[in-house]
């Protein structure tokens, strides 16, 4: 069928291409450029295929996971990948946040490993690929990289796999590690402030989630290198980044329902406050400014 025939197939890849010329150079080695028809056929379709951000734009949303302006998944047939994202990184995050914080009395965070090698790191770093593939830059830079964020800290903590705890520990003792692991934190800080950055034109809740993950990872890089007086990680500061690992952990969860809940399976769709001066934010004054003309 034609995109003539099929409007939706032209949205999707874009407009059909013109017929090659009949001389065209068509041999695959030469350095003549592509024909129209030939572009068309190698970059024109799939998964991966040029997103044209001019056309079918979707206003920034949390539940989708895209602080700008992106075209929808939803002309390309795609589900959204984001909430399945945001559910592995906010499941993962909260057990190890109420480790942090103490909870039940646990000290040893190992039963972290197998959620952050199965759940927050394969699961979220699969997610942060179809992201890739529907053409969303942060979502695919943000869950691919808190997904190997979570394999990082798997592979760090894995009783008797890699050593590399018990290998700084017997190298320098228990503050070269507390030391390295402090800068592993501090380094994921600086990560999550740039995209903060990027979050500023979005929503609260969006803006939230990264604003709460940041100031978790500055504290608990913090408890690691300023540590308490028998040398240990400082546990207010460990306490208190557990505490903003919550709150990030719950706001994971919230924008996931936000991607999740629609017309097909809720009854109400979930606030994520705009905030004024985001386009949805602009688009409402402009309109209450003229009706009150």
């Amino acid at each position: 069928m034609s995109t003539e025939q099929n409007p939706a197939v032209e949205k999707d890849v874009g407009p059909a291409a013109a017929p090659a010329a009949p001389n065209a150079a068509t041999a695959p080695n030469s350095n003549a450029p592509l024909s129209a028809e030939e572009h068309h056929s190698r970059f024109g379709y799939g998964p991966l295929s040029h997103v044209n951000t001019k056309e079918a734009v979707l206003r920034p949303f949390g539940g989708e996971f895209q602080p700008g302006l992106y075209k929808s998944v939803e002309a390309r047939k795609f589900a959204n990948p984001a909430p399945l994202g945001l559910s592995a990184f906010a499941l993962t995050t909260f057990v190890l946040s109420c480790i942090n914080m103490g909870a039940r009395d646990i000290t040893a965070p190992n039963i972290v490993v197998a959620l952050a090698f199965g759940y927050g790191g394969l699961v979220q770093l699969l997610a942060g690929m179809w992201e890739m593939a529907v053409g969303n830059t942060f979502g695919a830079t943000a869950l691919s990289s808190y997904g190997g964020f979570w394999l990082a800290f798997a592979i760090v903590l894995t009783p008797g796999g890699f050593n590399i705890e018990a290998g700084l520990i017997d190298t320098g003792g228990t503050s070269m590690f507390y030391n390295s692991f402090g800068l592993f934190l501090m380094g994921w800080f600086i990560f999550t402030t740039i995209l903060l950055f990027c979050t500023l034109r979005s929503t609260v809740a969006f803006f939230l989630l990264f604003l709460f993950l940041d100031l978790a990872f500055l504290l608990l890089g913090v408890g690691y290198l300023e540590r308490d007086s028998h040398g240990m990680p400082n546990p207010p500061v460990i306490k208190a980044g557990g505490f903003f690992g919550l709150l990030a952990a719950f706001a994971a969860w919230y924008n996931a329902l936000a991607g999740i809940a629609d017309s097909s399976n809720s009854f109400f769709v979930i606030p994520v406050a705009h905030f004024p001066w985001s386009p949805t934010g602009r688009a409402r004054r402009e309109k209450t400014e003229r009706e009150t003309v």
